[in-house]
């Protein structure tokens, strides 16, 4: 691992587009055009400090306004920046609550079936099937969410995907015949992206501002890496240490909570715009197919990483060291969030995506030296990369789609992944059974390469359409 006290040597984020931390992001910096006259509604950032919506005096780390005292320098800088927008807080926080069960809800629906029924098989081909309904589903609910505004759509959406877990919680726990878990579980779909509604509210207070939406990308993927991190393992201790559908209750009800509390902010829910006659899905958007393409490789590397350390190690260790992976992946995205981007975002892309291609070699070959050990430092040094490039990635999405759309072109980006985790889990699940646990590693790597590939091949049009 290089030595980050050295300067002749850079951090993950400068691998992947990025350099020193900076207080002070200049709006001439980056791809995007120069904002639009200032209006009431608008926020401006600007030497550290944050002029309200109503363009109220500057207010600085004191909570005084009025001053000329300049915010320090620092690597915080930017995440003060990002968090001082009226309601901001409060939509992250009810966003977090909401966003922890999507970790959760997998591992106590498994848990919860295969200790009634006896059967992972059963469990997981209900579990696979809820997947393969959210990829259909969450399009169309994104699009509604677009067309009516989040708090009218998300907040019914999500109390049916509450039913729904409940529902599958009484069906096990009353022995229902199997097809009744399946149609349980395939009402959860209605779930709504939170992670992508929450930056749809970035993109919305910060408009216009390059370095702000970067920083507000790079914090939301460290909070999907920690809920991700956190949700299984909350599951796993529900559900051993009080019943077995204890996760999934408790799952529902945080879930519900959140968008109810996220719900409820509506001075920073982005106004409904209204959608043209003969408006194209994102999904036909120029650029849109092939970065879907690399969320999908991207996904498949996520996936294969999972099957693979599972068949590697067999047993709980496998847990901690994939905790690991995500910490790294948090960590990175968080130092990427306080760094200035140097490059255009198709640049910065395919710089993350060769960073992710070389660190996922890491874990093939310590595998193959059959120590535990040297594993758990491949993973978390893996993981370094995969945030900075879901960060630069998403940004790409928000570039490319129409604004009245934003939603749901985010929630494909998401349908990608999802799909490319499941493509990934069953190749990786092949290598492992085929060849040996230590052969499973090709297939992140592989993935990785396939996804920078993609990424190569289209950054010129890519970059001709952001111009």
């Amino acid at each position: 691992m290089p030595d980050s006290a050295s300067p002749a040597q850079p951090t993950p984020a400068e691998a992947c587009g990025g350099s020193v931390p900076h207080p002070a992001p200049s709006r001439n910096r980056g791809s995007a055009p120069d904002p639009a006259p200032q209006t009431p509604a608008r926020l401006e950032f600007a030497e550290g400090t944050a002029e309200g919506r109503t363009g109220g005096p500057p207010r600085h780390e004191d909570g005084l306004g009025g001053g000329t005292k300049p915010r320090k320098a620092g690597p915080l800088a930017p995440y003060r920046q990002l968090f001082a927008p009226p309601g901001a807080p409060a939509f992250t926080a009810g966003n977090l609550l909401a966003r922890l069960p999507m970790g959760m809800f997998s591992v106590s629906a498994v848990i919860m079936i295969a200790g009634s029924r006896g059967s992972y098989a059963l469990a997981g081909a209900v579990t696979a099937t809820g997947l393969a309904v959210t990829a259909l589903v969450a399009p169309w609910t994104a699009r509604l969410v677009d067309r009516h505004g989040q708090a009218r759509i998300a907040v019914p959406a999500t109390a049916l995907a509450a039913l729904g877990s409940l529902a599958l919680l009484l069906c096990v726990h009353y022995d229902a015949p199997d097809w009744t878990l399946f149609a349980a579980y395939a009402a959860t779909a209605t779930t709504p992206n939170t992670g992508g509604m929450s930056r749809a509210r970035w993109a919305h207070l910060h408009r216009g501002d390059p370095a702000a939406l970067h920083t507000a990308n790079s914090f939301e993927q460290a909070a999907d890496e920690l809920c991700f991190m956190l949700g299984p393992v909350l599951a796993a201790f529900l559900c051993a240490a009080l019943f077995p559908e204890a996760g999934t209750l408790t799952g529902s009800a945080l879930m519900l909570t959140g968008v109810l509390i996220f719900a409820a902010q509506r001075s920073t829910e982005p106004p409904v715009t209204p959608r043209p006659a003969g408006t194209r899905s994102p999904l036909r958007t120029a650029g849109m197919a092939p970065l879907l393409a690399v969320f999908l490789a991207t996904g498949a590397v996520f996936g294969a990483l999972e099957i693979s350390t599972l068949a590697y190690l067999d047993g709980p260790m496998a847990g901690l060291l994939l905790a690991l992976q995500a910490a790294g992946s948090c960590l990175a995205g968080l130092l990427y969030g306080a760094t200035r981007p140097a490059r255009s975002l198709p640049g910065r892309l395919a710089d993350c995506l060769a960073a992710m291609t070389a660190l996922m070699t890491l874990p093939l070959l310590a595998a193959r030296t059959g120590s535990a050990a040297l594993l758990a430092v491949a993973l978390l040094l893996a993981g370094a990369a995969t945030a900075p490039t879901m960060v630069t990635g998403m940004t790409l999405v928000q570039r490319l789609t129409p604004q009245n759309s934003l939603n749901e072109g985010m929630t494909l980006a998401v349908t990608a992944i999802l799909a490319g985790i499941a493509t990934g889990s069953a190749t990786a699940g092949w290598a492992v059974e085929s060849l040996s646990a230590a052969h499973g590693y090709v297939v992140p790597a592989s993935a990785a390469g396939l996804a920078l590939v993609v990424a190569l091949a289209v950054a010129g049009t890519t970059k001709a359409r952001l111009s």
